[in-house]
């Protein structure tokens, strides 16, 4: 969930809860009934019949509510690029491979006759667990939502002429790439191919050493081997700025599918 949509769910939910306590005080000085002071509900009129949406009756409804939530979301999200994307994209050292429609990310260089492939998923800002605010509006931090979401990330490394590959599993989160491990496969296709065949071969392979239980000195080198080949502050503090910018613009896309099939 964006931080933009987070901090709308908390108004929303602080605004539903001023509300509530305003109508529980209004009952206690009143001894009319509850239902007295209700009006008698309006019909609502849609302006498209229900024919005109498939054959559901509640689908100009569905309808109405996507197209307002559409609405918010585009007044909130730029259609051009954003300027940290376009300073990323000037510097000409990554490139990125975005599919519309995919979760996942990647992004990928050259170093010398090395190449470099980082994939990483807007999953984990998808499925990240919203908090429970018990603050007033006025009391929320934007600053505290817009916080770092931590990041699962893949670093794949070949070179050219030479067999094999190093592949790196590492949380990105707080502007560094936290390492967990670091694997060797002899056949640099299995060690990089993005299959359920080649997941399932490496599974029954040694993946390495949990990466804090290396020698200081080993982890040390190794943290100089990726700092040389890009793999630092500057990408970790990309990473999840573009996860965010991916996410919403997911999001926009399928706002806009949803209910345009809703009203086919």
């Amino acid at each position: 969930m964006s931080a933009i949509r987070a901090l709308r769910q908390i108004s929303l939910s602080s605004t539903r809860a001023l509300a509530a306590r305003a109508a529980s005080r209004s009952l206690t000085r009143s001894a009319l009934p509850v239902f007295a002071a209700r009006a008698a509900p309006a019909s609502r009129a849609f302006s498209v019949s229900a024919r005109a949406f498939g054959e559901g009756s509640v689908d100009p409804y569905l309808s109405q509510k996507l197209g307002e939530e559409l609405q918010y979301e585009q007044s909130s999200f730029a259609a051009e690029e954003p300027e940290f994307l376009k300073t990323f994209k000037a510097q000409g050292v990554w490139e990125i491979e975005d599919v519309p429609g995919n979760d996942e990310v990647a992004i990928t260089r050259k170093f010398g006759n090395e190449t470099i492939r980082l994939m990483f998923s807007i999953a984990d800002i998808q499925n990240e667990p919203e908090q429970e605010f018990e603050q007033e509006e006025s009391d929320v931090d934007p600053e505290e939502l817009s916080r770092s979401y931590p990041i699962r990330c893949s670093f794949s490394i070949t070179k050219a002429g030479a067999n094999g590959a190093i592949t790196v599993d590492a949380m990105c989160q707080e502007g560094e790439f936290i390492v967990d491990n670091m694997s060797f496969y002899n056949d640099a296709k299995l060690g990089t191919e993005l299959t359920a065949e080649a997941d399932w071969k490496r599974r029954g392979l040694y993946i390495g050493p949990q990466f804090d239980t290396l020698d200081v000195s080993v982890q040390e080198g190794f943290e100089k081997f990726l700092h040389e080949r890009g793999i630092s502050e500057p990408l970790a503090l990309f990473v999840p700025e573009y996860a965010e910018y991916k996410e919403q613009k997911e999001y926009v896309s399928w706002l806009k599918n949803v209910k345009t099939f809703i009203e086919a």
